[in-house]
């Protein structure tokens, strides 16, 4: 390899990889060094540009936590994480599709019985959140399980605010008979995502806001289906054209029905005047 040129090197190093045994990852590295070397060579990448880069992804690694993922907000805010979502999520009609994951997810939520309170001491608009779980012809499926997750009134998560109680406006949730689910909470609002570190740093200097929609997180899962993540979006949120992390959808821009009724407001236990959320969920079968 003592003659390599600019036009050779991506030819060596891809010869160099000739014996990987797992075809698929010898698919995703071939395409890999091919993408990345045409880019080298197309904006002909100083070594100044490349430390700087370097030193962009030591410090998103650097500030990543179990409570905060510096990665996947990089892949948010590029675009990655919805394009692979919308590959991945090709469905059959009735099925729901899938939205960004996000980096506040945190594993073992309380389980909370169907028609179960999230709201506690939180401030804001109550609102109630029902709908099913269902095959793509529209059929009940029963023990479904749907972990929640969403911001409180100050725009903040629970895992990024130690002033909130541990476990706040997050759940798990199995379906009933019906597979029926429904819960109380309050209305999420428009946030930030973090611009504190690398991430931030990139949308400033690509000019870019930093705002989300308001919107409720989804990950639901049953036996002989494939997982669902996904999110319902207010559907007159201020952001819903403008996503930081490109994550909406028209089917998932859900409408908050305002009900002014105290008797209505009862009913659920929440007080007046709250909003309304109806929504089924269609998972698709594994293949």
């Amino acid at each position: 390899m003592r003659d390599l040129t600019e036009e050779k090197i991506a030819e060596a190093v891809l010869k160099s990889i000739a014996n990987t045994k797992n075809p698929r990852l010898k698919e995703l590295f071939t395409c890999l060094i091919k993408h990345l070397h045409e880019f080298v060579r197309e904006v002909e990448l100083t070594q100044g540009e490349w430390a700087a880069a370097i030193d962009f992804l030591y410090r998103a690694g650097k500030i990543s936590s179990p409570k905060r993922q510096e990665f996947i907000l990089l892949s948010d805010t590029l675009g990655v994480s919805s394009l692979v979502d919308l590959i991945n999520g090709r469905g059959p009609a009735g099925t729901t599709e899938t939205s960004v994951f996000g980096p506040f997810y945190v594993e073992g939520s309380k389980i909370l019985e169907v028609g179960g309170d999230l709201i506690g001491d939180n401030e804001g608009e109550p609102v109630v959140v029902l709908g099913r779980v269902t095959t793509p012809e529209g059929e009940p499926i029963p023990g479904a399980l749907l972990d929640i997750w969403q911001t409180a009134a100050n725009g903040l998560y629970g895992c990024a605010d130690p002033e909130q109680p541990e476990g706040n406006l997050r759940c798990r949730m199995l379906t009933d008979a019906e597979g029926r689910y429904k819960f109380t909470t309050i209305k999420p609002v428009s946030y930030k995502v973090p611009e504190d570190g690398p991430g931030g740093e990139m949308l400033l200097a690509m000019g870019r806001h930093a705002w989300r929609p308001a919107h409720i997180h989804f990950m639901i899962t049953a036996e002989g289906y494939r997982p669902l993540t996904t999110e319902l979006y207010v559907d007159d949120d201020p952001y819903i054209e403008k996503d930081a992390v490109f994550g909406v959808r028209n089917s998932l821009a859900v409408s908050f029905k305002r009900n002014d009724s105290p008797e209505e407001a009862s009913k659920h236990n929440v007080k007046a005047p709250f909003s309304v959320v109806e929504y089924d969920f269609g998972l698709m079968p594994v293949d």
